[in-house]
């Protein structure tokens, strides 16, 4: 496993993260406790060490995973976790249906009580990475949202800070805006993949502008799963698992993108080269694969030693993504703001 550092700081994390939200939300099956735990207790030993939670996955369940996960094993970990929905709202969570959107808290009270309801969670004095979850326009506008992160980081009870965005709730120009307005902002989560590259891409250039310090972690790597080179035509999701609501085209037309990128997988597996593409992105810290069992977690742990893709590979992504891979389709329609709106 390979490393990499946050600039300016001592906080370093493995090429390949592990996303908890597989373990604790059901959304990807259901894990009892006890599976998650052994989970991630291997992945450590397979030289993970950055955990990505939140505290709205499972109500608390992912943060307190990894506390009973890596008990006394502290300073072995990094630890990154999210805050930003009031799980603590009883009449919410009694309306709450599925993957639907809790009400979101970002006040300097409601933000510390949530920072110290994650430390109980977690048994720690301090959390790595802490990201606000699904930021909108009005929160990257709001000064003193980013005046508390400062004060809890001043405090040592975080180390790095950012956001997390998605395409649902807050995306391309609350990102934009927000490396504007906080060039010293630590880290972005955001989708990034070698199907979906817009408007990731775009991101990344606006934080190499304005930000040149700030650090991606990056989610949905596999294109929810399509990069992982398993997917056939008669493919049937479970019921819980949400990718059964997406349209047929979306199934179909994937997998004729992949068969683009067999010639990637020479000396390795498609899942491990779309990882690799990711890293070779300098400003890319770590990568946040969908690790639902021991052997994907062997797979995409590996990837991180293999021999990084070459000039001739990377030219080839670029021009067959440049055409959609061959496919024609309706263009990708995005929520979030996806152009400028004037303050």
């Amino acid at each position: 496993m390979q490393y990499r550092k946050f600039p300016g700081t001592d906080l370093s994390v493995s090429e390949i993260g592990f996303g908890t939200w597989t373990l604790a939300t059901g959304w990807w099956g259901e894990k009892t406790d006890e599976e998650a735990v052994a989970l991630l207790r291997l992945a450590h030993s397979r030289g993970v060490t950055f955990f990505d939670a939140a505290d709205s996955y499972g109500n608390g369940r992912s943060e307190r995973q990894l506390a009973t996960a890596f008990r006394g094993m502290r300073d072995e970990v990094v630890y990154g976790t999210k805050i930003g929905y009031d799980i603590y709202d009883p009449a919410a969570q009694a309306a709450r249906r599925g993957q639907s959107e809790l009400p979101q808290k970002f006040d300097a009270a409601y933000m510390r009580f949530a920072v110290d309801r994650s430390l109980e969670r977690l048994e720690t004095d301090r959390i790595d990475v802490l990201q606000l979850h699904n930021v909108k326009m009005e929160h990257v506008r709001d000064r003193e949202i980013w005046e508390t992160l400062r004060d809890l980081k001043r405090e040592g009870k975080i180390r790095a800070w950012g956001a997390a965005f998605g395409p649902a709730i807050g995306w391309l120009y609350e990102t934009v805006e927000l490396f504007e307005r906080e060039p010293d902002i630590g880290t972005v989560q955001m989708i990034w993949n070698v199907l979906e590259q817009h408007p990731g891409a775009a991101m990344i250039e606006a934080a190499r502008e304005h930000a040149p310090d700030c650090r991606f972690n990056v989610r949905v790597t596999h294109a929810s799963g399509m990069l992982e080179g398993k997917y056939t035509e008669d493919t049937v999701f479970p019921a819980n698992d949400h990718r059964r609501h997406r349209p047929r085209s979306w199934l179909v037309n994937g997998i004729q993108k992949v068969r683009t990128l067999e010639f990637l997988m020479a000396r390795m597996t498609l899942g491990q080269a779309a990882l690799k593409w990711l890293l070779a992105e300098p400003m890319v810290i770590t990568t946040l694969p969908n690790i639902y069992d021991d052997e994907q977690l062997d797979e995409f742990a590996a990837a991180s030693d293999i021999a990084d893709l070459g000039q001739d590979e990377m030219s080839r992504v670029a021009e067959l993504s440049a055409r959609n891979f061959g496919v024609e389709e309706e263009p990708m329609s995005y929520k979030g703001t996806m152009e400028r709106v004037p303050a």
